[in-house]
């Protein structure tokens, strides 16, 4: 009669162990999970960090270049360096490609705008829309990111005859 309770004792101590490590197997299985789902959106928030960064890049090139008379003599600037975060170490190459004159539109009779422009008269004033295009190259991990942008420009007839042909 002993053997019937302790054949029953070993019986329980069977199931509790396979529970435990069924229990164990499901805890495993969570934590992987956990750590793959937030290993995947680390690896998001890095990846819109460095795409942000690169427009920002795109921006501070298309800036500079608007800074000058590029109606002028539009021309495309390889290879231009930014250092997003100001180490001396460059961050970002840009390729600004050459503008290109998409729009031109004789201005209408109303003020082109609020600001008086030297030389320049409502009769003979041009408003001009140029197209911007930059790809951004990062050069540790080759990644690109193309940048377009619209601008607009008054310029005289001389300056738009020149420029937008």
């Amino acid at each position: 009669m002993n053997a019937a309770p302790q054949l029953h004792a070993q019986q329980r101590g069977v199931v509790t162990l396979f529970l435990s490590l069924l229990m164990l197997l499901l805890i495993t299985v969570l934590v992987t999970t956990a750590f793959t789902m937030s290993t995947t959106g680390l690896r998001s928030v890095g990846n819109m960090q460095v795409r942000n960064e690169a427009i920002s890049a795109a921006q501070a090139i298309i800036e500079t270049e608007l800074g000058g008379p590029f109606y002028t003599a539009p021309a495309a600037l390889a290879d231009q360096p930014v250092d997003i975060d100001n180490d001396g170490i460059t961050d970002y190459l840009v390729d600004l490609g050459t503008p290109v004159c998409v729009r031109a539109a004789q201005a209408a009779t109303a003020a082109v705008s609020s600001v008086t422009l030297p030389g320049l008269s409502t009769t003979s004033a041009w408003i001009t829309t140029w197209e911007f295009e930059a790809v951004v190259t990062d050069p540790h991990s080759g990644a690109q990111v193309t940048v377009v942008q619209a601008v607009r420009a008054v310029l005289s007839q001389s300056q738009k005859d020149v420029s937008c042909a």
